[in-house]
């Protein structure tokens, strides 16, 4: 039996970044006054490393409870609203800004549009700590949407319009309400306003749909596939779609305990790969618990 790990996964270059920024963190200061808001990642074996660390995990409510000038607390790779940086600020507590570049820049492009009057529309699920800080840059002034039908169902069609998306959804859904909204916004105002009545950005992250390919072809070149990533991960949920279209023997693990023996009966070609947050290390705990429990070198 082979087992392959993925070459093209691992962390993308904003998770490398901002898990840089934790560790620095930690080293220059100690643990006792550093903490984290929110899940740093959305990879649960990851964050067990970084507790271990010295890493901890606060929420909003326990944020308003803290003070003091040594007191440092890292925002997270998904980013926050204009109102944690704010209330910080009050409380007197330095906010080591550890968000994604690519996630900032969709902030700023978010409040440019708003300020010149568009009606913005943004794909993605609207409790997702990115979209919370997209929402919060333009004080919840925008149409949060799943879906081309809600987007047609929730879009008044009475203002210019602009499309963006959360970096980490599905490039199909994405196009297939960008294709509805140009419709929609040719039928009313023909085709010659299109360009004035319509804008659309691609805000996906390139990281995870420029794997698109290799993740393909990666897929159908083994018998099973083990996509492995944190279960509130986006990326990984859209990732792991991709890859059991095109190989129908793909099993999501977020645990090593959750694999299944019975998977690789008669295989030879095992494929392990996962989300832009799923670290390398942990791919390779995956590849040893199988050569262990099969007991293949």
């Amino acid at each position: 039996m082979k087992i392959n790990i993925d070459d093209s996964s691992g962390f993308c270059w904003g998770v490398v970044r901002t898990v840089d920024i934790v560790e620095d963190t930690l080293k220059n200061n100690g643990s006792d006054n550093v903490y984290v808001l929110g899940q740093i990642i959305h990879n649960p074996r990851e964050i067990e490393r970084l507790e271990k660390v010295g890493m901890k995990t606060i929420n909003h409510d326990r944020l308003e409870n803290l003070s003091g000038d040594k007191t440092k607390v890292i925002v997270r790779a998904h980013g926050e609203p204009p109102t944690t940086f704010k209330m910080a600020a009050e409380l007197g507590i330095e906010l080591i800004n550890a968000t994604c570049p690519l996630v900032t820049g969709l902030q700023k492009k978010v409040r440019n549009f708003h300020k010149r009057g568009f009606d913005v529309v943004i794909y993605g699920k609207p409790d997702h700590a990115e979209i919370v800080g997209l929402r919060g840059v333009i004080n919840d002034d925008c149409i949060v949407v799943q879906s081309a039908a809600e987007a047609m169902e929730r879009i008044s069609f009475s203002n210019r319009i602009v499309l963006l998306s959360q970096t980490t959804k599905d490039k199909k859904t994405l196009y297939e309400i960008k294709d509805a909204i140009e419709k929609e916004v040719s039928k009313r105002y023909g085709s010659e306003k299109l360009k004035d009545m319509f804008q659309f950005r691609d805000t996906l992250c390139k990281e995870v749909w420029g794997r698109e390919e290799i993740l393909i072809d990666f897929a159908r070149s083994h018998d099973i596939i083990l996509f492995v990533a944190g279960k509130k991960s986006s990326n990984g949920k859209s990732l792991y779609r991709l890859c059991r279209k095109f190989n129908k023997r793909t099993y999501f693990v977020e645990h090593t305990a959750e694999i299944e023996i019975n998977w690789f009966d008669g295989i030879e070609k095992v494929g392990i790969t996962g989300a832009t947050s799923t670290p390398l290390w942990y791919l390779e705990s995956v590849r040893e618990e199988i050569k262990k429990r099969l007991e293949v070198d």
